[in-house]
């Protein structure tokens, strides 16, 4: 072409990238396009190499063009047959596939940045520079650095400084959360999943173990107050939940259920399923790993979310790994302010948590948080008499048989309703028996699923590793 290079035009058209010709389109100015010859919005070539220069800093890398130490080593001694080729892919190629232009532009492009960064004293030296012809590149590694470094702080602030979390974690745990329902896994999944009528999940198991019998028929009389949820004064600390705060533990499988809760030889495991009744929207930490964003990479806003992707995907791990319970106290804190900050602070607020078992591998962990998991109170008639029993006779001896026994009240005709007033009203609010619970029900305990298992055996999986030991004979001035 007789024009110079920094004089050539190219039209949104010839750009195939959307990202990029949307923005041709949107910020060019009328002309002639030299590659097409057509009129229309176009950048100048100069233009176009500067925002793949960009582009190049924060996505490529320029590879060696010499082999490393162990491939020189594959080349000289070991592998005889072994032919080195150059990491990543020609320059040429990188920016016309990345670019999505024709192969002229694409030249045009290169000689325009090869003698941007042409040196005289690196090509004396016979060293390669960057956008040289002769150059390849390969995508950079993804650097999650500052993220994990936020991170290790906020873990820091919650065990040394403030057990409540203050404005900055506030603002690490949004820019972390914020929007994570419009993220996908690289196979389209939503990090996000729907539980309730209509979806995969729409029950969960729940077990509690039982070491003394009366506890055990309590439970079996009123399962939906003894397998649900405990109470407030009753909630243990947890992995997903401070001290007080009560949530609900279940899985998708009994398996999972039952390995979860740890039981002893000899103990009584009593399982039971709650039926899902309304929507929930729960964070797949599992999903976490696979997290993609597939914006354009000439987007200046795609690093940041690439580096943000990135620490995601190691995310998930660290809020599931295994803690020993000398250290639950500490190491729990940083998941349980996660929880607290995605049931009440978070955009959006979310239900719940489900995550990968480390006792099983046949389902998965859910935890709903405080506003999702209250659980409905069964429909029994004022008066009912329960009782429930644990074991039969016969001629042979005891043996076990579970069953329950609900006597309730005869129907009687129903009277008018009383006037309501004032007192009644401050009655009820006295009352510690009348449920003041405001929260919207969520889960509905299916009694005729109710199974109590008798633990005879646990087994334990491990590595073993042999220890070596060596008996040497001391020597003299052996400290020198």
């Amino acid at each position: 072409m007789e024009q110079q290079n920094d004089e050539l035009q190219i039209c949104h058209q010839c750009v195939g990238e959307q990202f990029l010709s949307r923005e041709i389109k949107t910020t060019g100015k009328a002309a002639k396009c030299n590659y097409c010859e057509s009129e229309s919005f176009c950048w100048t070539i100069e233009a176009l190499a500067d925002r793949i220069e960009q582009a190049f800093a924060e996505h490529f890398i320029r590879t060696s063009p010499e082999p490393d130490n162990w491939e020189q080593s594959l080349l000289e001694n070991w592998a005889p047959d072994y032919t080195w080729e150059r990491h990543g892919e020609p320059v040429l190629w990188v920016i016309g596939n990345t670019a999505e232009i024709p192969d002229q532009a694409g030249e045009d492009v290169l000689d325009m940045l090869s003698r941007r960064h042409d040196d005289f004293e690196m090509k004396t030296m016979g060293e390669e520079s960057e956008f040289a012809p002769t150059s390849h590149y390969e995508p950079k590694d993804l650097n999650a650095y500052v993220w994990q470094q936020e991170w290790r702080n906020f873990e820091r602030t919650l065990r040394t400084e403030a057990r409540y979390f203050g404005r900055a974690a506030t603002a690490h745990l949004a820019a972390v959360f914020g929007g994570i329902d419009r993220l996908s896994t690289s196979d389209g999944k939503s990090l996000v999943v729907s539980a309730g009528p209509g979806t995969s999940i729409e029950a969960l198991f729940r077990a509690r173990v039982f070491q003394a019998d009366k506890p055990l028929k309590e439970a079996l009389c009123r399962p939906d107050q003894h397998l649900s949820s405990p109470p407030a004064r009753m909630a243990s600390a947890g992995r997903m939940n401070a001290r007080g705060i009560s949530v609900f533990y279940g899985a998708t499988a009994k398996v999972v259920a039952l390995a979860e809760v740890r039981p002893p030889v000899g103990s009584y495991v009593v399982l039971a399923s709650f039926k899902v009744i309304r929507p929930l929207r729960l964070l797949n930490l599992s999903a976490l790993e696979n997290t993609h964003d597939d914006g354009s990479l000439f987007d200046p806003a795609l690093l940041p979310r690439l580096e943000r992707v990135a620490f995601l995907r190691t995310l998930g791990r660290k809020m599931t790994r295994p803690v020993m319970p000398d250290d639950q106290e500490f190491d729990y804190l940083a998941t349980q302010a996660v929880a607290d900050f995605l049931a009440t602070e978070n955009a959006p607020l979310l239900d719940g948590i489900i995550f990968e078992s480390t006792q099983s591998d046949e389902g998965a962990n859910i935890v709903l948080f405080h506003s999702a998991s209250r659980v409905a109170i069964m429909d029994l008639p004022e008066g009912t008499d329960i009782s429930a029993s644990t074991v039969s006779h016969d001629e042979d001896g005891a043996y076990p048989d579970y069953w329950v026994r609900e006597e309730v009240p005869p129907a009687k005709e129903e009277e008018p309703a009383p006037k309501p007033g004032i007192w009644p009203l401050i009655g009820m609010l006295a009352d510690p028996q009348v449920d003041h619970d405001a929260r919207q029900e969520t889960l509905d305990i299916l009694p005729d699923t109710i199974e109590v298992h008798h633990i005879k055996k646990v087994r334990v999986e491990s590595d073993a590793y042999t220890v070596v030991r060596h008996r040497y004979q001391k020597r003299e001035n052996a400290h020198f």
